[in-house]
């Protein structure tokens, strides 16, 4: 899904939310805790998006089910 793009970047960040992010994630790198945020971050999104879809088509119709 992701492709693998390298980029270096300084950025300042919280080192005690960092290592909880680390201990709470597993991650063994910081990179991985910061990639594994980012996903996250993504993902939520993706959700509430997905969420607010539900009822959109008020045309659609509901086909009716079928019972064997």
């Amino acid at each position: 899904m992701y492709k693998f793009y390298s980029m270096k970047t300084t950025i300042n960040i919280n080192e005690d939310l960092l290592a909880e992010a680390m201990k709470i994630s597993g991650a063994k790198t910081k990179t991985e805790a910061i990639e594994h945020g980012l996903k996250e971050i993504i993902s939520s999104y993706k959700r509430k998006e997905l969420a607010n879809l539900f009822g959109s088509q008020k045309d659609i119709s509901i086909p009716e089910r079928r019972r064997f």
